[in-house]
């Protein structure tokens, strides 16, 4: 077995995204090569997407997902996307079905090249989520940060789309928050056993927010695909919104935007956006060691 695999840079609407073809392999993506990888500013990412051979009849594969720190990530909307726009190109099918630890999520590439991915049921029971403590309603817990009778943030809404999201209501826009002070400190929360990606979401309309995210196990993201889709139906829940909606992502390096439709048909939540190629190599999944193919002009690292 080669030592090396092919695996490509891309980025969906900003998130960083390495998807490593694991396909024909036993072995795995190591959390030292997700470590190494991170540490180098050509390879720095939020998750890698590892393509590996399918495990159920029926999928196309089987996708497992690492954070940058190592650990791994149960769901990647953004990520996804990249799987799909690497695999039509490969293979010129527009229809896929993955499995991932959060479940099977189905996607379609269209003719305009936005992607949509189907992520599945949105998740509110408190200890689902999960949360330390009972909420009987989580559209809105008791949780906050600052002095209590002024607090900067409060009283989020809480959800699961696979991983743990909260979502926290302002009137302002995100990017005005100390969001690097206030989401180490949310993420590793007592109340979130299994820590949590944290949002801050500004209600610019009936049909339209604007989202920062801090995400579980990477830190500040440019984007995140599965915090969009929390904000989408906790401010359809809490009926802030209607149950479609434009998320104009605060911190995207370029304008771009994610709609998400929670249907009423299934409960499913649908994201549709666009996925970006940046340039392709060879990694060894063991230590992470990477080369940038020749037409790129990168030298080996």
């Amino acid at each position: 077995m080669s030592n090396t695999v092919e695996f490509a840079r891309m980025n969906g609407l900003g998130n960083k995204i390495l998807v490593v073809d694991m396909r024909g392999r036993k072995d795995v993506v190591t959390a030292a090569a997700a470590i190494a990888l991170n540490a180098d500013p050509a390879t720095q990412f939020d998750q890698i997407m590892a393509i590996h051979d399918p495990k159920l009849q029926g999928t196309d594969a089987w996708i497992d997902i690492l954070n940058c720190d190592g650990t791994k990530a149960q769901a990647c909307g953004n990520g996804t996307r990249c799987v799909v726009q690497a695999l039509a190109a490969e293979t010129g099918e527009k229809v896929f079905t993955f499995q991932t630890v959060a479940g099977i999520l189905n996607a379609r590439e269209h003719e305009d090249g936005t992607i949509s991915v189907d992520m599945g049921a949105p998740v509110f029971a408190w200890d689902k989520i999960p949360l330390a403590e009972e909420f009987a309603d989580t559209s809105r817990i008791e949780l906050q940060i600052g002095p209590i009778d002024n607090p900067v943030l409060h009283s989020p809404s809480v959800a699961s789309m696979g991983n743990p999201h909260a979502i926290f209501w302002v009137d302002k826009d995100p990017m005005s928050f100390d969001l690097d002070r206030f989401g180490p400190l949310l993420e590793n929360h007592p109340m979130f056993p299994e820590r949590a990606n944290i949002t801050l979401a500004q209600v610019l309309s009936p049909t339209s927010l604007r989202t920062r995210t801090w995400e579980r196990g990477a830190g500040l993201t440019l984007a995140c695909g599965s915090a969009a889709c929390s904000a989408a139906v906790s401010a359809a829940r809490t009926g802030r919104t209607g149950r479609k909606v434009t998320i104009d992502v605060a911190s995207a390096p370029a304008p771009g935007k994610l709609t998400i439709e929670w249907l009423d048909s299934n409960d499913h939540v649908v994201m549709t956006g666009p996925a970006e190629w940046e340039w392709s190599g060879t990694v060894d999944p063991v230590t992470g060691s990477f080369s940038r193919d020749p037409e790129q002009g990168a030298q080996a690292r």
